[in-house]
């Protein structure tokens, strides 16, 4: 009985425990940016981030129903089938009924967890009809951003430390941020320009890699205007952990505004570049 009584007390504490943390966690994930003491994932901006957090949850109690179960079952064991309680044991080697429902029951688990999975994969790999195109090329250490559609680019790259304004985050602030609008579907379309680069921002429920010499794409529908960081999540070498993402979302009338100055001050010199490029080809 006393060891039944510490799983029992074992068990009430690891819920409470639980459950502040979630509350707690939930409180503190609600930005764009992850938060100190912060327990669970950062608090969804797109529909594909809400649709990852209600799965996860979803297979969250579908865990613990299966922990408390088993749980129960070693209990009833240990009290009801030790040595003292039970000094005859049965020689009872198979029972048809029993070996069926361990076989069944969790295949119909595993069916109920493929069902929604399977959904939620085609949500995030089926693209809409993109309102935004923008390409995201990952370099050691720091992102290009290319609008193709209004035809600029620039660089993106984190700011150090010493030169941080208030409210931003170190580690995550950068120089230049990818602009978008809100509730606008975006079309991000990633490649590396030396090795191997991933580009992630957890609000919007995104990670895909930038390959060199591939292009792969992803989107994302932000319905919330704000500030939002990732982080490159490949090992691209020693400066990997200083390649921050930030996304702001805008209003469609800021955004209009912010490409207008975009384009004059991101323009593309033609009559430049391939020359500047032929130059750096020659001294090499």
């Amino acid at each position: 009985m006393l060891v039944l009584k510490r799983l029992i007390a074992f068990a009430v504490v690891s819920v409470t425990v639980f459950g502040v943390g979630l509350g707690l966690g939930a409180a503190l994930a609600a930005t764009g940016q992850p938060e100190p003491w912060q327990l669970g994932f950062q608090k969804g901006a797109t529909p594909v981030m809400d649709n990852i957090i209600w799965f996860h949850d979803f297979l969250l109690w579908v865990i613990v129903a299966i922990t408390v179960f088993v749980l129960a079952l070693l209990v009833i064991i240990v009290v009801k089938f030790n040595a003292g309680s039970n000094p005859v044991p049965s020689r009872t080697t198979h029972n048809t009924a029993i070996e069926v429902i361990w076989t069944v029951v969790p295949v119909l688990i595993l069916v109920m967890i493929a069902v929604p999975s399977f959904r939620l994969l085609f949500f995030q790999l089926n693209t809409p009809p993109a309102d935004v195109t923008i390409k995201a090329t990952g370099k050691q250490w720091f992102w290009t951003y290319s609008y193709p559609d209004n035809k600029f680019e620039f660089d993106s790259l984190m700011v150090q430390t010493k030169d941080l304004k208030p409210g931003q985050p170190r580690l995550l602030a950068v120089d230049n941020e990818m602009v978008v609008p809100v509730n606008k579907v975006v079309r991000v379309l990633t490649t590396g320009a030396d090795v191997i680069h991933a580009f992630a921002v957890p609000s919007f429920g995104i990670k895909i890699d930038a390959i060199p010499g591939r292009i792969n794409e992803t989107w994302f529908k932000a319905e919330r205007e704000g500030m939002y960081y990732g982080q490159c999540s490949e090992l691209c070498g020693k400066d990997h952990s200083f390649m921050p993402i930030a996304v702001h979302v805008v209003s469609q009338k800021d955004y209009v505004a912010w490409i207008e100055q975009a384009k004059k001050k991101y323009a593309a010199d033609d009559s430049v570049r391939p020359t500047a490029v032929a130059a750096a080809g020659d001294s090499n």
